[in-house]
């Protein structure tokens, strides 16, 4: 089981074992180089403790420890778990502040607990079968045992083709569950209990406490430089993702002007103009005077990577945009680094995204839904994209009237979305319908909703769905931990400290959209401290080449003609084989101009070398790395 996820930690192997549980875990040295070797245990050798991740302020928390009469044979931030739990027992996960898989072992009450971090950065999935439960940080290592069972769950995969991801405790696989962010699970003699320690919360009712933009601003600069000073906690070079966009640059900015760290950064760039960034991105790298890497990313590559992605990311996906990020991982690791630092939940804390403009714009629209110039404010969103939704006003109406008689709904704001995403459910076959006759509805997402979500302001509705889909279940999985630690690199997400989500949630809607200006206290807290151009420059998102990385003249690659193959389709019963060669010759001919056509062929070859690769078991050809250097 260890041996499968070698990738998440090169550095060597530790084992436990007890008439009643055994415990593996793979090292990926970054504090406490010579003797942080897993498991960790306390005094007496009673608990036990393997986990993935970091723990910040483990420093701090030792400190307090130590005071208390416990004693440390490591400088680990390991160890810091398993006196907190002596202390606290099951409120320890209370005390950090970090990103954690933990399985923590109690000899003496003959109790497990595993527990996951509160923005669901590391993963951590279980399985019972044959009397036994079996967790793992990666579904590849419960597949190591040969009676675990390998097939695709039918509903799971319908949630990833309307929500982007699978929703907990759903994992792609049949029986193969997910510990859902900030949850902790104890077996306790035979017994099991799943609870929640904490939740991305936000106030009943908007309090400004008559604070200035000022103060605000000043309390968001202190907190963030003071996650970035304990996320660079490192025995080894920590360096940082800089995209060209404003929250690398935060970071970034953050490194250089307020810590002694040296700032080493890493970027992507692309062939295709749309989605190339590499002038913003030089832009920062002259402002910051920092010594960086750069990988240019062709379609070719993205095409070639595309297999090993998926065998990472152990799910379907519907976009390419995890791909490019393996390969800068790997040139992160080619540097000799082991961690980088990466803006990723921005965007969800602070209010960012266009889809929270797109919702207040059709709120706005809502009250005059007769309204000829309301809907017109809809055209200044995506002006990035080649082909908007946003470009033809009849298209526009038709396309954000979607789900406006769903108000009231706390996803409201999310229905154009998976409405578009849905579309890929028109390939499924015949079989696949009988075996799930039900569609995935959007109402499914009310099993994640706290009670009093209706009671909170539009905006805060909308980031806490988007924080408990979009972000956990794909930015920081397919598209974060899994193509890191396919090089054995760790991401860390100064933006997801827990008291800076918490903080943010305090902040009245205005200060995160000002107008359609996303991010607004965060621009004003950065004033003077990264360049103009990018503190202004409108939100662009990390997108990558889609459909056309997976041809070449037309011609689609070798395994992709394989997968899409009318035989190939047939036997894995998924899909309709007529009309999904009827998209393959579209996507050839380049015709697949817009996001369900792009979303439909990627999550349908996705979830093809999910078959192919994990249920089948067969390999598919590697893929070679392409970087430069500024």
């Amino acid at each position: 089981m260890i041996n499968a996820v070698h990738h998440r930690g090169p550095d060597g192997y530790g084992f436990f074992y007890h008439d009643k549980l055994g415990l593996a875990h793979a090292r990926l040295s970054i504090i406490d180089l010579i003797g942080g070797d897993q498991p960790i245990h306390n005094e007496d050798q009673s608990v036990q403790v393997v986990f993935n991740g970091e723990i910040f302020n483990y420093l701090e928390l030792r400190t307090q420890l130590q005071k208390k009469g416990h004693r440390f044979y490591t400088h680990s931030d390991t160890e810091v778990i398993v006196h907190l739990y002596e202390e606290h027992e099951e409120e320890f996960v209370n005390h950090l502040n970090g990103q954690f898989a933990i399985a923590l072992w109690d000899n003496k009450k003959q109790k497990l607990l595993l527990a996951r971090d509160r923005a669901g950065i590391r993963p951590l999935f279980t399985i019972e079968t044959g009397g036994r439960l079996y967790f793992a940080s990666e579904v590849k290592s419960l597949f190591s045992h040969p009676a675990i069972p390998r097939e695709i769950n039918l509903t799971a995969l319908q949630e990833v083709f309307t929500f982007w991801t699978t929703l907990p405790p759903h994992s792609l696989f049949e029986s193969v569950e997910i510990l859902p962010p900030g949850h902790l699970m104890v077996i306790d003699k035979g017994n099991k209990s799943v609870s929640r320690y904490w939740d991305w919360l936000f106030p009943n009712e908007q309090i400004d406490n008559n604070k200035s933009v000022t103060e605000w601003s000043e309390e968001l600069k202190a907190l963030m430089v003071d996650s970035v000073r304990l996320q660079l906690r490192s025995d080894v070079p920590v360096g940082a993702y800089l995209s060209g966009g404003l929250d690398s640059s935060v970071l970034t900015s953050l490194i250089k002007n307020f810590t002694d760290t040296p700032l080493r950064t890493f970027s992507i760039g692309f062939e295709d103009e749309e989605f190339d960034e590499s002038g913003f991105q030089k832009d920062l790298v002259d402002y910051l005077g920092t010594k960086h890497t750069h990988v240019l990313c062709k379609r070719s590559d993205i095409g070639a990577a595309f297999p090993k992605v998926i065998s990472h990311t152990e799910s379907a996906i519907v976009r390419t945009a995890p791909t490019p990020l393996m390969l800068l991982s790997g040139a992160v690791r080619e540097a000799g680094y082991k961690v980088v630092l990466t803006g990723e939940g921005a965007d969800e804390v602070f209010g960012g995204y266009d889809i929270f403009k797109e919702a207040k714009a059709r709120r706005f629209w809502s009250h005059a839904p007769d309204s000829h110039w309301r809907p017109l404010i809809l055209q200044r969103l995506y002006p990035y994209l080649k082909h908007s939704p946003t470009a033809s006003g009849a298209f526009t109406k038709r396309f954000f009237q979607q789900g406006m008689e769903h108000l009231d709904k706390p996803y409201f704001s999310h229905i154009p979305r998976w409405t578009t995403t849905q579309r890929i459910l028109q390939f499924f076959s015949d079989e696949a319908r009988a075996a799930v006759p039900h569609t995935v509805e959007f109402a499914a997402i009310n099993r994640l909703l706290p009670d009093e979500i209706n009671s909170w302001k539009p905006l805060n509705r909308d980031q806490y769905i988007e924080a408990n889909t979009l972000l956990s279940g794909y930015l920081l999985s397919s598209q974060g931990d899994r193509v890191a630690m396919a090089n054995s690199i760790e991401g860390r997400f100064p933006f997801l400290d827990h008291r800076v989500i918490e903080f943010a949630a305090t902040l009245p809607s205005r200060y995160k959209i000002m107008g359609l200006n996303e991010k607004y206290m965060l621009k004003h807290t950065m004033q003077g401290l990264i360049p103009e151009s990018i503190r202004n420059r409108s939100k662009q998102p990390y997108r990558a080449p889609d459909s056309q990385s997976f041809f070449v003249d037309g011609k689609p690659l070798e395994y992709v003609a394989y997968l899409f193959s009318e035989e190939r389709i047939r036997k894995s019963g998924y899909y309709n084989p007529k009309t999904v060669n009827m998209l393959m010759k579209k996507c050839a001919r380049g015709k697949a101009l817009g996001f369900a056509d792009n979303m439909a062929f990627v999550g349908i070859l996705s979830s093809m070398l999910v078959d192919e690769m994990v249920i089948e078991k067969n390999a598919i050809e590697p893929y070679n790395r392409h970087q430069s250097s500024w």
